[in-house]
């Protein structure tokens, strides 16, 4: 009876949470860039994401440079109503040295988790793949995944994978060179190990690059 109630009391409250949303309208100047749709919080409706390139432009280089934001969506009743909002998870549309030739950001929704994939080019021979995902658990969004690829052309591939939930990270790095006669090429570095966070963090908390780790054994640092 007292889990009966308490389940009760939980759905009243996501109930009066719902009808208190605002309506979602695209502004006017706002680009649509991608949109996914799927079940973030297992009620077995499907919620709404769409990143969009919004009006306001960012000072570099001259350059068309706008911020972006993305929303997360309710279906209720017929509307779309806004669940979540954020800009703080994306780069803007000029990031990147070739930013006209980068792919828009990818959303993927698989077991409830939401997944932000974003590609660009930090010059002409060297790419940046980041990955975030973020699951809905005791009442917000929060970061339960970070996959960070930075790659040469033919001299390095280098990962580090961080799974929030149970705490494994793993650090990847492959070495070679464009030029077959040179010397002194890096060792290849695998490592795995368990790193004992105490607090995840909220979407509308993070922002990429500004956390960091100390990897046990090597004197570096993991900037996520």
């Amino acid at each position: 009876m007292k889990n009966l109630f308490c389940l009760s009391a939980l759905l009243i409250c996501a109930w009066y949470h719902a009808q208190n949303l605002k309506d979602f309208e695209a502004p006017n100047r706002y680009q649509k860039i991608a949109e996914a749709k799927g079940d973030l919080d297992k009620d077995g409706k499907d919620e709404t994401v769409i990143i969009f390139n919004t009006d306001k432009k960012i000072n570099l280089d001259d350059r068309d440079d706008f911020l972006r934001t993305f929303f997360i969506l309710k279906n209720i009743d017929g509307k779309l109503k806004i669940w979540k909002e954020n800009n703080t998870v994306l780069f803007s549309s000029g990031m990147g040295f070739y930013s006209e030739d980068n792919a828009p950001p990818e959303i993927t929704i698989k077991n409830s988790s939401l997944s932000i994939t974003q590609i660009f080019n930090t010059n002409s021979r060297h790419t940046q793949t980041y990955k975030h995902t973020f699951r809905f658990q005791n009442g917000d969004f929060y970061l339960i995944g970070s996959h960070d690829r930075f790659e040469d052309t033919c001299d390095f591939n280098n990962l580090n994978e961080i799974n929030f939930s149970t705490g494994k990270v793993i650090i990847d790095e492959e070495y070679s060179s464009c030029d077959e006669e040179q010397n002194g090429i890096p060792k290849n570095v695998h490592k795995e190990f368990i790193y004992p966070f105490k607090t995840l963090i909220k979407m509308n908390n993070f922002r990429i690059g500004e956390n960091k780790l100390k990897v046990p054994g090597l004197k570096k640092a993991l900037n996520y």
